[in-house]
Protein backbone atom coordinates (compact mmCIF):
# COMPACT_ATOMS: atom_id res chain seq x y z
CA UNK A 1 0.00 0.00 0.00
CA UNK A 2 1.13 3.56 -0.70
CA UNK A 3 -0.42 6.38 1.32
CA UNK A 4 -0.74 9.27 -1.14
CA UNK A 5 -1.92 11.84 1.43
CA UNK A 6 -0.75 12.11 5.02
CA UNK A 7 -0.14 15.23 7.11
CA UNK A 8 2.96 13.79 8.73
CA UNK A 9 4.30 17.23 9.71
CA UNK A 10 1.26 17.71 11.97
CA UNK A 11 2.11 18.48 15.58
CA UNK A 12 0.20 15.47 16.89
CA UNK A 13 2.94 13.28 15.42
CA UNK A 14 5.87 15.13 16.97
CA UNK A 15 6.41 12.70 19.84
CA UNK A 16 6.21 9.39 17.94
CA UNK A 17 6.66 10.11 14.22
CA UNK A 18 9.45 7.57 13.64
CA UNK A 19 7.56 4.85 15.47
CA UNK A 20 4.45 5.51 13.38
CA UNK A 21 6.43 5.19 10.17
CA UNK A 22 7.95 1.91 11.34
CA UNK A 23 4.52 0.58 12.38
CA UNK A 24 3.14 1.43 8.94
CA UNK A 25 5.96 -0.42 7.24
CA UNK A 26 5.19 -3.50 9.31
CA UNK A 27 1.63 -3.70 7.93
CA UNK A 28 2.66 -3.18 4.31
CA UNK A 29 2.76 0.58 3.72
CA UNK A 30 5.60 0.82 1.19
CA UNK A 31 5.69 4.61 0.93
CA UNK A 32 4.00 7.85 1.91
CA UNK A 33 3.40 11.22 0.27
CA UNK A 34 3.34 14.04 2.81
CA UNK A 35 0.84 16.81 2.16
CA UNK A 36 2.03 20.40 1.81
CA UNK A 37 -0.74 22.81 2.83
CA UNK A 38 1.21 26.07 3.01
CA UNK A 39 4.65 27.27 1.96
CA UNK A 40 5.95 26.67 5.47
CA UNK A 41 4.41 23.21 5.80
CA UNK A 42 5.64 22.30 2.30
CA UNK A 43 9.21 23.22 3.25
CA UNK A 44 8.89 21.16 6.44
CA UNK A 45 7.52 18.23 4.42
CA UNK A 46 10.52 18.38 2.08
CA UNK A 47 12.89 18.33 5.06
CA UNK A 48 11.06 15.36 6.58
CA UNK A 49 10.99 13.47 3.27
CA UNK A 50 14.77 13.81 3.05
CA UNK A 51 15.15 11.81 6.26
CA UNK A 52 13.76 8.68 4.55
CA UNK A 53 14.64 8.82 0.86
CA UNK A 54 12.86 6.23 -1.24
CA UNK A 55 10.08 5.95 1.33
CA UNK A 56 8.82 9.49 1.91
CA UNK A 57 7.90 12.06 -0.74
CA UNK A 58 5.74 15.17 -0.53
CA UNK A 59 3.57 17.71 -2.27
CA UNK A 60 4.09 21.47 -2.19
CA UNK A 61 1.28 23.97 -2.35
CA UNK A 62 -1.13 26.32 -0.63
CA UNK A 63 -4.47 25.05 0.69
CA UNK A 64 -7.47 27.30 -0.07
CA UNK A 65 -7.78 28.10 3.64
CA UNK A 66 -4.49 30.02 3.32
CA UNK A 67 -5.23 31.64 -0.03
CA UNK A 68 -5.62 35.20 1.22
CA UNK A 69 -1.88 35.52 1.83
CA UNK A 70 -0.95 34.54 -1.75
CA UNK A 71 1.10 37.08 -3.73
CA UNK A 72 3.86 37.22 -6.32
CA UNK A 73 6.45 36.24 -3.74
CA UNK A 74 4.37 33.17 -2.87
CA UNK A 75 4.36 32.08 -6.49
CA UNK A 76 8.14 32.49 -6.71
CA UNK A 77 8.71 30.57 -3.50
CA UNK A 78 6.39 27.75 -4.51
CA UNK A 79 8.20 27.51 -7.84
CA UNK A 80 11.44 26.98 -5.92
CA UNK A 81 9.90 24.29 -3.73
CA UNK A 82 8.48 22.45 -6.73
CA UNK A 83 11.99 22.09 -8.13
CA UNK A 84 13.05 19.92 -5.20
CA UNK A 85 13.29 16.21 -6.10
CA UNK A 86 11.23 15.12 -3.09
CA UNK A 87 8.20 17.06 -4.40
CA UNK A 88 5.98 14.91 -6.61
CA UNK A 89 2.83 17.07 -6.94
CA UNK A 90 1.49 20.63 -6.80
CA UNK A 91 -0.88 21.21 -3.91
CA UNK A 92 -2.82 20.77 -1.77
CA UNK A 93 -4.61 23.36 -3.92
CA UNK A 94 -8.21 24.02 -4.84
CA UNK A 95 -11.41 25.55 -3.55
CA UNK A 96 -13.24 25.26 -0.24
CA UNK A 97 -16.62 27.01 -0.24
CA UNK A 98 -17.79 25.00 2.77
CA UNK A 99 -15.71 26.80 5.37
CA UNK A 100 -14.75 29.84 3.28
CA UNK A 101 -11.79 30.64 5.52
CA UNK A 102 -10.45 32.78 2.67
CA UNK A 103 -12.51 34.98 0.32
CA UNK A 104 -13.69 33.26 -2.85
CA UNK A 105 -11.76 35.68 -5.06
CA UNK A 106 -8.54 34.91 -3.17
CA UNK A 107 -9.16 31.17 -3.39
CA UNK A 108 -9.70 31.34 -7.13
CA UNK A 109 -6.65 33.57 -7.70
CA UNK A 110 -4.44 31.20 -5.72
CA UNK A 111 -5.88 28.12 -7.42
CA UNK A 112 -5.33 29.64 -10.88
CA UNK A 113 -1.71 30.38 -10.04
CA UNK A 114 -1.05 26.86 -8.78
CA UNK A 115 -2.69 25.26 -11.80
CA UNK A 116 -0.36 27.35 -13.96
CA UNK A 117 2.58 26.07 -11.93
CA UNK A 118 1.34 22.50 -12.33
CA UNK A 119 1.27 22.95 -16.10
CA UNK A 120 4.69 24.59 -16.16
CA UNK A 121 6.32 21.99 -13.90
CA UNK A 122 4.69 18.96 -15.47
CA UNK A 123 3.84 17.67 -12.00
CA UNK A 124 0.36 16.36 -11.17
CA UNK A 125 -2.11 18.53 -9.27
CA UNK A 126 -3.06 17.45 -5.75
CA UNK A 127 -6.58 18.83 -5.50
CA UNK A 128 -8.82 19.91 -2.64
CA UNK A 129 -12.49 20.61 -3.30
CA UNK A 130 -15.33 21.06 -0.85
CA UNK A 131 -18.76 22.46 -1.73
CA UNK A 132 -17.24 23.88 -4.94
CA UNK A 133 -17.48 21.03 -7.43
CA UNK A 134 -18.76 22.87 -10.49
CA UNK A 135 -16.45 25.86 -10.10
CA UNK A 136 -13.48 23.56 -9.52
CA UNK A 137 -14.35 21.61 -12.68
CA UNK A 138 -14.58 24.81 -14.70
CA UNK A 139 -11.15 25.94 -13.56
CA UNK A 140 -9.60 22.55 -14.22
CA UNK A 141 -11.05 22.57 -17.73
CA UNK A 142 -9.84 26.12 -18.29
CA UNK A 143 -6.29 25.01 -17.53
CA UNK A 144 -6.70 21.65 -19.29
CA UNK A 145 -5.67 19.81 -16.13
CA UNK A 146 -5.94 16.06 -16.65
CA UNK A 147 -2.93 14.97 -14.64
CA UNK A 148 -3.59 14.77 -10.93
CA UNK A 149 -5.75 13.46 -8.12
CA UNK A 150 -8.94 14.58 -6.43
CA UNK A 151 -7.50 14.22 -2.92
CA UNK A 152 -9.83 12.90 -0.23
CA UNK A 153 -12.69 12.32 -2.66
CA UNK A 154 -15.95 11.98 -0.68
CA UNK A 155 -18.72 12.39 -3.27
CA UNK A 156 -20.86 10.15 -5.43
CA UNK A 157 -20.82 8.49 -8.86
CA UNK A 158 -21.73 11.63 -10.81
CA UNK A 159 -18.90 13.69 -9.32
CA UNK A 160 -16.51 10.78 -9.77
CA UNK A 161 -17.48 10.59 -13.44
CA UNK A 162 -16.73 14.30 -13.87
CA UNK A 163 -13.19 13.88 -12.55
CA UNK A 164 -12.62 10.68 -14.50
CA UNK A 165 -13.67 12.44 -17.70
CA UNK A 166 -10.84 14.92 -17.13
CA UNK A 167 -8.36 12.08 -16.73
CA UNK A 168 -7.90 12.50 -12.98
CA UNK A 169 -7.37 9.89 -10.28
CA UNK A 170 -9.44 9.69 -7.10
CA UNK A 171 -7.95 9.44 -3.61
CA UNK A 172 -10.02 7.32 -1.22
CA UNK A 173 -9.76 7.80 2.56
CA UNK A 174 -11.40 6.47 5.71
CA UNK A 175 -14.51 8.46 4.77
CA UNK A 176 -15.33 5.23 2.92
CA UNK A 177 -15.58 3.44 6.28
CA UNK A 178 -18.35 5.71 7.57
CA UNK A 179 -21.75 4.20 6.84
CA UNK A 180 -23.43 7.47 7.91
CA UNK A 181 -21.60 10.02 5.79
CA UNK A 182 -19.99 7.78 3.20
CA UNK A 183 -23.01 6.28 1.42
CA UNK A 184 -22.46 8.19 -1.84
CA UNK A 185 -18.76 7.40 -1.84
CA UNK A 186 -19.43 3.72 -1.18
CA UNK A 187 -21.59 3.70 -4.28
CA UNK A 188 -19.01 5.62 -6.31
CA UNK A 189 -16.06 3.33 -5.62
CA UNK A 190 -17.87 0.45 -7.29
CA UNK A 191 -17.84 2.44 -10.56
CA UNK A 192 -14.27 3.80 -10.59
CA UNK A 193 -11.85 1.95 -12.91
CA UNK A 194 -9.08 0.26 -10.96
CA UNK A 195 -6.39 2.22 -12.81
CA UNK A 196 -7.74 5.51 -11.39
CA UNK A 197 -7.96 4.51 -7.72
CA UNK A 198 -5.53 5.70 -5.04
CA UNK A 199 -5.68 5.28 -1.26
CA UNK A 200 -4.73 7.65 1.53
CA UNK A 201 -5.24 8.21 5.24
CA UNK A 202 -5.22 12.03 5.42
CA UNK A 203 -3.91 11.33 8.93
CA UNK A 204 -4.24 12.56 11.62
CA UNK A 205 -7.75 13.20 10.25
CA UNK A 206 -10.46 10.81 9.04
CA UNK A 207 -9.88 7.89 11.39
CA UNK A 208 -11.81 4.95 9.85
CA UNK A 209 -15.07 4.54 11.75
CA UNK A 210 -14.87 0.76 11.37
CA UNK A 211 -11.52 0.52 13.15
CA UNK A 212 -11.51 -1.76 16.20
CA UNK A 213 -10.29 -1.16 18.81
CA UNK A 214 -10.79 2.56 18.35
CA UNK A 215 -7.97 4.68 19.81
CA UNK A 216 -8.96 7.01 22.61
CA UNK A 217 -7.21 9.93 20.89
CA UNK A 218 -9.22 9.53 17.64
CA UNK A 219 -5.93 10.26 15.86
CA UNK A 220 -5.58 8.55 12.50
CA UNK A 221 -2.21 6.97 11.72
CA UNK A 222 -0.57 5.67 8.53
CA UNK A 223 -0.85 2.03 9.64
CA UNK A 224 -4.63 2.37 9.46
CA UNK A 225 -4.44 2.60 5.66
CA UNK A 226 -5.09 -1.13 5.68
CA UNK A 227 -8.62 -0.43 6.95
CA UNK A 228 -9.31 1.72 3.88
CA UNK A 229 -7.91 -0.95 1.57
CA UNK A 230 -9.94 -3.72 3.22
CA UNK A 231 -13.17 -1.70 2.98
CA UNK A 232 -12.48 -0.77 -0.62
CA UNK A 233 -11.83 -4.41 -1.47
CA UNK A 234 -15.07 -5.55 0.15
CA UNK A 235 -17.14 -2.96 -1.72
CA UNK A 236 -15.55 -3.82 -5.06
CA UNK A 237 -15.52 -7.60 -4.44
CA UNK A 238 -11.74 -7.56 -4.83
CA UNK A 239 -8.93 -9.20 -2.90
CA UNK A 240 -7.33 -6.71 -0.44
CA UNK A 241 -3.81 -7.64 -1.55
CA UNK A 242 -4.80 -6.96 -5.14
CA UNK A 243 -6.29 -3.57 -4.20
CA UNK A 244 -3.09 -2.68 -2.38
CA UNK A 245 -1.04 -3.72 -5.39
CA UNK A 246 -2.94 -1.85 -8.08
CA UNK A 247 -3.42 1.34 -6.07
CA UNK A 248 0.33 1.33 -5.40
CA UNK A 249 1.10 0.86 -9.10
CA UNK A 250 -1.26 3.74 -9.90
CA UNK A 251 0.45 6.02 -7.38
CA UNK A 252 3.92 5.20 -8.66
CA UNK A 253 2.86 5.91 -12.23
CA UNK A 254 1.05 9.17 -11.43
CA UNK A 255 3.70 10.66 -9.16
CA UNK A 256 6.78 9.22 -10.89
CA UNK A 257 7.82 7.29 -7.80
CA UNK A 258 10.27 4.39 -7.80
CA UNK A 259 10.01 2.24 -4.69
Amino acid sequence: MLDIGINLTHGSFDYDRDALIDAAREVGVVGMILTGTSLEVSAAAIALARTRPGYLWCTAGVHPHHAEAWDAASAARLGQLLAEPEVVAVGECGLDFFRNLAPVAAQERTFHAQLELATASGKPAFLHQRAAHQRCLAMLREHAIGHGVAHCFTEGPAEAADYLALGLHLGITGWLCDERRGAALREAVRTIPRDRLLVETDAPYLLPRTLRPRPDSNRNEPRHLIEVVNTLAALRDDDPAEVGAYTTRNACALFGIEL
